[in-house]
C-alpha cells in the first residue's frame, strides 16, 4: 500500500482550488440597502430571543408583545432585502433566502429559498453552501454545485467585510447556539465548512480535504471523522 505524505495529502487538498477569481461587482446602492437591513435583522432577532415562532404564541403576554414588535420590524429589514436583491446583491440573497428557511413551512423552503441559495453561491459567497447540502435537491449532487465549490476560496477578500454571518447549521462552527437560535460564523468557519463539503463529494480526497478543514479553524466535525479513518 502507498502511504501519501501529510504535505502531498495537503497539495492534492488544494488543487481543486486553481480556479481564478470570479467576476464580482456589487452594486453600491444595493449594498447600502442591505446594510441598512442589518439593524433590523438584530433587532427583529433581539425581539425574538433567537426564537422564530413568537410571532404565533399568545398564551403569555410577553411572548405577544415581542412577536408584535417583531411583525413590526422583520417585514421592514424583509422588505429592504429584497429591493437589495432586485439589485443582483449576493450577501441579500443568502439573508432572504436564510429568513425564508426559518419563516416558512419546510415543504415551501426549496422553492423559494434554493434559487436565492444558488446565485449567491454561483457569486462566491460561501455561507449558502451548507444550506444547499441539506434543502437543494438535485443541484446539491450537481457538478454545478461542486464547481461553484471549488471557486469560492478565491472570492475570500471579495466578502471578508460580510462576516459574521448566520448560519442555520455550521458543523465547523465552534458555536453551540440553544434551541431554535442560528449559529454565527466568521469568515474562517465557512471556509472550513465548504472543505468538509467537498470532502462529501469527493471520497478519493476526502482525508485531505477534511485535514485542510481542520487546519483552517480546528473543525470539531471534521476531526471526528478523520479519526474515524484510522
Amino acid at each position: 500500500m502507498i502511504r501519501r505524505s501529510r504535505a502531498t495529502l495537503l497539495v492534492l487538498a488544494c488543487a481543486p482550488f486553481t480556479v481564478q477569481a470570479l467576476e464580482v461587482q456589487i452594486d453600491a446602492h444595493a449594498d447600502l440597502l442591505y446594510r441598512q437591513a442589518l439593524p433590523l435583522l438584530e433587532k427583529a432577532d433581539a425581539q425574538g430571543n433567537g426564537n422564530p415562532l413568537l410571532p404565533v404564541l399568545d398564551s403569555d403576554p410577553e411572548l405577544t408583545r415581542q412577536g408584535q414588535a417583531m411583525a413590526h420590524t422583520l417585514p421592514a429589514a424583509v422588505a429592504l432585502l429584497k429591493k437589495s436583491v432586485a439589485l443582483d446583491h449576493p450577501v441579500a440573497k443568502y439573508r432572504l433566502a436564510l429568513y425564508y428557511m426559518t419563516y416558512l413551512p419546510a415543504a415551501q423552503i426549496p422553492d423559494a429559498a434554493c434559487p436565492l441559495l444558488e446565485q449567491s453561491l454561483s457569486q462566491g459567497f460561501a455561507p449558502p453552501a451548507s444550506a444547499i447540502a441539506t434543502w437543494c435537491p438535485p443541484y446539491n449532487a450537481s457538478q454545478a454545485y461542486r464547481d461553484a465549490l471549488d471557486a469560492l476560496p478565491g472570492m475570500a477578500s471579495v466578502y471578508a467585510s460580510y462576516y459574521p454571518q448566520p448560519a442555520a447549521v455550521l458543523a465547523c462552527s465552534r458555536s453551540r447556539p440553544q434551541g431554535l437560535q442560528m449559529q454565527w460564523g466568521r469568515q474562517r468557519d465557512f471556509q472550513a465548512e465548504v472543505y468538509r463539503l467537498l470532502g462529501d463529494l469527493d471520497p478519493a480526497r476526502r482525508q485531505a480535504l477534511l485535514q485542510k478543514a481542520v487546519e483552517i479553524n480546528g473543525c470539531a466535525t471534521a476531526q471526528r471523522l478523520l479519526t474515524s479513518y484510522r
